[in-house]
């Protein structure tokens, strides 16, 4: 429910604009359950006062004087959703359209940040992992930087090594198709995915094979990515559906 108010002063005594600046993180993460994917998700925290009352909203808050947009981000991330530790970050896009805060004028610069599958809060009343392919309404513009998050994820996936943000420290190839096939919305080649990403530098072998399953079988070779922070690898590669890429890729 949305409740209106008479937003405080919007010039200084000398004419000058004021207003509000938060910083908005959208982290996102691929959800697994007994191994299998449910897809890509976003957390959010549910509001408890006006404006907005009742909605999903992305963790958010002002930016102070003393610290810089990606302190207040991971500020606020921390505070919201007691995530701790290191996250992919990086900055989105900033949102200064004058009504996008019923209450005040507020310009919001929005950061991707990005979780392992193997990591994250577990859920409560107040705290969902929300699935990005049907985002219920959201506070803000939430819903609209979660989908702009969600796209420059699945372009960067494409010629960048972002996916070691995705990942735990070791993983099988199985998992890590799963994974990109939950992102990009389509079915991805284990095989296709494994050559393109060892050619291109960015996977490899620990010696080690997963914990065997119940299903018997010779256990499933443990892979890890050789860098952990952002390169681009290929600026003229792109993924494509199975079909597309089985001629090579």
């Amino acid at each position: 429910m949305r409740t209106s108010r008479n937003p405080g002063p919007l010039r200084d005594p000398e004419g000058v604009a004021k207003y509000r600046h938060e910083a908005v993180a959208v982290l996102l993460r691929v959800g697994f359950t007994d191994a299998s994917p449910r897809g890509l998700e976003v957390l959010a925290y549910r509001r408890r006062r006006p404006p907005f009352d009742d909605q999903w909203a992305l963790p958010s808050g002002p930016v102070e004087v003393d610290e810089t947009l990606g302190e207040s981000v991971l500020r606020h991330l921390g505070h919201r959703t007691g995530v701790a530790g290191q996250v992919h970050l990086e900055q989105l896009e900033t949102c200064g359209a004058p009504g996008r805060d019923p209450w005040d004028r507020t310009i919001a610069t929005a950061f991707l940040a990005l979780l392992p599958w193997s990591e994250g809060p577990e859920a409560d009343e107040d705290l969902a992992w929300l699935p990005v392919a049907s985002l219920p309404d959201m506070a803000f513009d939430h819903g609209k930087l979660t989908q702009a998050g969600a796209e420059r994820l699945r372009a960067k996936l494409s010629y960048t090594n972002i996916a070691f943000a995705l990942a735990p420290e070791t993983f099988t190839i199985a998992q890590l198709r799963d994974a990109y096939s939950a992102v990009l919305g389509h079915e991805v080649s284990a095989t296709n995915l494994q050559r393109i990403l060892t050619r291109r530098g960015q996977l490899a072998p620990t010696g080690e094979r997963a914990t065997p399953g119940t299903g018997g079988g010779r256990p499933a070779q443990l892979y890890r990515f050789t860098r952990h922070e952002l390169t681009v690898t290929d600026p003229f590669a792109v993924l494509r559906p199975r079909e597309e890429t089985a001629q090579g890729g």
